[in-house]
């Protein structure tokens, strides 16, 4: 941060590239423009920009305090995911005889163009503006001539024919990008994806990123880009394994494949009576832990290894491992206060897609999680050259554990008990009777049930949920599905929706 010397020679200084003033405190969009135009540096100066909050127009002090929570408040701005990719600025208060003075330093970045929700903001001398095509491809050309990460270079066995184009133009340009800039962009893919990082035109080729991204068949050119599932029957890699899985394909149709498994088949959970009539449920390891840390292992995994992210499962605990330890400023003593990207362009998107909802707050939130679940004694495993291994006991919750668990039969959750009208009807009679049935239903039946709710309120996960489907994600037999089905069907809880070519089942609205 420069001296309270050089402070005043900006305040004195005419609004430049460089520097913008404002007495404003509240104004958060003209704030998160400013740090983006800085972060582009058109006129590639290579010096930092300034915003300064609590000044006028003609460079005085404008009587502000600067208080601890408008220091968060702009502070904040860095990793809430609005300006990507994460913006490089330090944030001070400066004490001035007319006032304090809140000053933003901000770095010009290495990955231009820089996007606030979706907009390129630029400055031209004194003044802020969106850019023009012409301007971002400047911008854009500069982002390939100073990236070295793995996921921006070229992947030179792929095409663009090797790229679901319609994923990228339906389900990721719309949340890349403002929709008005969008409709108005009317420059080829290529050069709408190199905007992004996601293709090399010097070269013609896709990014690692797209290919992992959105690739037709992503290991055919990264062998390792891939989640490799298994459960062990004991507490080692020598027992018996129950189960083995390998999540393949492009990440933005992996991602919701893997989630709905694991709520669905990883997560387990036992029904503790509340009431007579009302049960909640206890669970295993808490789903939104679980993901988060897949989530984080997926993002921040080296690409260039041919090891795939193992997601390992025994009696006692769950051992998420990804290739490539800690990178770049993060380091075994200062983890988890400092991070780094290994794939900028691959964290951008995600964040894009709504995955990450804010940077630097994963391993925090996951721990809070895990401890309030009972998970204690979660490690993770930073000294590791190589790889980065997280390790997550089963919860030692007292509850969890003294009741006794049902062997053969097991009764449907609390939310099912609390809105039975909704699966089988209003009549008092007909409720009675389909309530003792439901209190004989397996687990897996209740796991059918489970399935079918959570694709239903998943947007992200667009499949007809047919008899194939339900054995696939569960393990399980064509015919026990059908079976099961069946006797779901006939209690009212599930119904056929469709014909028998492309329908699939739902949880049935009324009697």
């Amino acid at each position: 941060m420069i001296d309270k010397k050089e402070i005043y020679k900006l305040l004195k200084s005419e609004e430049t590239y460089r520097v913008e003033r404002t007495v404003s405190t509240n104004n958060m969009d003209k704030f998160c423009e400013a740090i983006c135009a800085f972060s582009n540096d058109l006129p590639d100066s290579r010096q930092n920009g300034y915003l300064l909050i609590g000044a006028t127009d003609d460079g005085k002090p404008s009587g502000l305090t600067v208080d601890d929570n408008l220091l968060k408040r702009i502070s904040a701005i860095r990793s809430d995911g609005n300006i990507l990719p994460i913006p490089t600025m330090n944030v001070e208060r400066i004490e001035l005889d007319g006032g304090d003075l809140l000053v933003v330093e901000v770095t010009p970045s290495f990955h231009p163009p820089v996007r606030y929700k979706g907009r390129v903001f630029v400055r031209i001398g004194p003044r802020r503006d969106i850019a023009s095509e012409d301007e971002e491809r400047i911008l854009t050309e500069r982002r390939t001539a100073n990236m070295a990460t793995f996921d921006v270079l070229p992947c030179w066995t792929a095409s663009l024919n090797d790229i679901d184009a319609q994923l990228i133009k339906q389900h990721y340009l719309p949340h890349a990008i403002d929709a008005k800039i969008l409709a108005a962009d009317h420059r080829p893919l290529q050069e709408q994806m190199a905007s992004l990082g996601l293709y090399d035109l010097e070269n013609d080729r896709p990014t690692n990123a797209a290919v992992i991204l959105f690739g037709r068949n992503p290991r055919r050119h990264l062998p390792g880009a891939y989640v490799q599932y298994v459960k062990f029957a004991g507490k080692t890699r020598g027992s018996d394994i129950m189960n083995e899985r390998a999540f393949n394909g492009p990440l933005l149709e992996l991602l919701p494949r893997l989630d709905t498994f694991t709520e669905n088949t990883v997560v387990t959970s036992r029904p503790v009576p509340v009431t007579a009539f009302r049960e909640r449920q206890v669970i295993s390891y808490p789903n939104e832990a679980l993901r988060e840390l897949l989530l984080n292992s997926i993002m921040h995994r080296d690409y260039q290894s041919n090891a795939p992210v193992r997601y390992y499962e025994y009696a006692d605990r769950v051992e998420i491992t990804n290739p490539g330890g800690l990178y770049g400023k993060a380091r075994p003593e200062n983890f988890p206060n400092v991070n780094d990207y290994r794939n900028p362009v691959i964290a951008e998107a995600l964040k894009n897609l709504g995955y990450v909802n804010m940077f630097n707050r994963g391993v925090s939130r996951v721990s809070e999680l895990l401890e309030a679940n009972g998970n204690t004694g979660t490690r993770f495993n930073v000294d590791l050259i190589t790889v980065f291994e997280v390790v997550i006991p089963i919860s030692e919750s007292e509850e969890f554990w003294t009741k006794p668990w049902p062997t053969e039969e097991a009764t449907i959750d609390e939310k099912h008990l609390e809105n039975n009208e909704k699966y089988i009807g209003k009549d008092e009679k007909y409720t009675r009777n389909v309530q003792e049935s439901m209190s004989k239903l397996t687990e897996r039946q209740l796991s059918i049930i489970k399935l079918i709710q959570n694709v239903a309120v998943n947007v992200a996960v667009n499949v007809a949920v047919n008899t194939k489907y339900i054995s696939e994600q569960l393990d399980i037999n064509r015919k026990t599905a059908q079976r099961d089905l069946k006797m779901l069907s006939q209690l009212g809880i599930v119904q056929w929706v469709g014909s028998d070519k492309t329908g699939y089942w739902k949880l049935r609205e009324d009697k």
